[in-house]
């Protein structure tokens, strides 16, 4: 893990396979950093240049002043491409990474081969926005702390989180030592997500994985965003809202199946 400096904010991230490689970029979700993508570094790094990034106010990335936007986020994986020599790739993001998938995907198509959009949603409701004020107001009274034990309970379902106790704490971990700043600059751009009526301009390759048990992004929800999008393919796991540390055999397995195809 190395930072770099692009031409919109510091980047932690991580270079893994052959240089000349199709390229494969990982987005983190809100509360983690590039190491939520280890299996499928592992997985990828023989067939593919496999880079992770930890997003703005995330892991060791700068902590720019909030709100952030999702244009923006959208635009420091695009100055990391860019300084990394890369022209168009593909892109793979869980939650907050995968809104910024679709905001790439919308708005910047023509650096992309393929958009895998994982555990998330195109835009809130208006009681949504106010769960994601109160979260906020929480957040910067209390600090993280208070969240974590929830964030766990959303995140995978009661037997993965019996079963792997270690993966718990590292996650629980992860998700503590996020700049508070940084959590708080992404809840903004979260706050303000506003895709869903935008979907049907999506035109490059995509796929949209689900999980079945996931309850902060229901799989009902975007299975109506895969109908969204003309030619978009849809697979749904069993797992809750981290599918590709819960089930990452599967996980990679779609995500194989799909990039081959594009």
């Amino acid at each position: 893990m190395s930072l770099i400096e692009t031409r919109t904010v510091t980047l932690n991230h991580a270079v893994d396979g052959p240089a000349e490689a199709p390229a494969i970029l990982f987005s983190n979700s809100l509360g983690a950093n590039l190491a939520m993508w280890q299996p499928q570094a592992d997985y990828f790094k023989g067939r593919y240049r496999v880079v992770r990034y930890d997003q703005r106010g995330h892991g060791d990335s700068a902590v720019p002043a909030g709100p952030y936007s999702f244009a923006a986020l959208g635009d420091d994986a695009l100055a990391l491409a860019d300084a990394l020599g890369i022209d168009r790739f593909h892109f793979v993001g869980l939650s907050m990474g995968g809104m910024t998938a679709l905001g790439l995907a919308l708005d910047h198509p023509e650096r992309l081969l393929s958009v895998t959009a994982a555990n998330c949603v195109a835009g809130l409701p208006p009681e949504g926005r106010q769960t994601w004020d109160d979260r906020i107001t929480a957040v910067r009274a209390n600090g993280l702390e208070p969240l974590l034990d929830a964030t766990l309970e959303r995140w995978f379902t009661a037997p993965t989180r019996a079963a792997r106790p270690a993966q718990m704490a590292a996650v629980r971990a992860m998700v503590a030592a996020t700049p508070l700043e940084g959590y708080l600059g992404c809840c903004g751009a979260i706050k303000a997500l506003d895709y869903a009526a935008r979907l049907g301009e999506i035109t490059v390759p995509m796929l949209f994985v689900a999980g079945t048990h996931d309850m902060g992004t229901p799989a009902a929800a975007m299975r109506e965003m895969h109908a969204a999008v003309a030619g978009s393919e849809y697979v749904e796991l069993d797992a809750a809202h981290v599918s590709n540390l819960e089930r990452p055999d599967a996980f990679n397995a779609a995500l194989d199946a799909f990039l081959a195809r594009h």
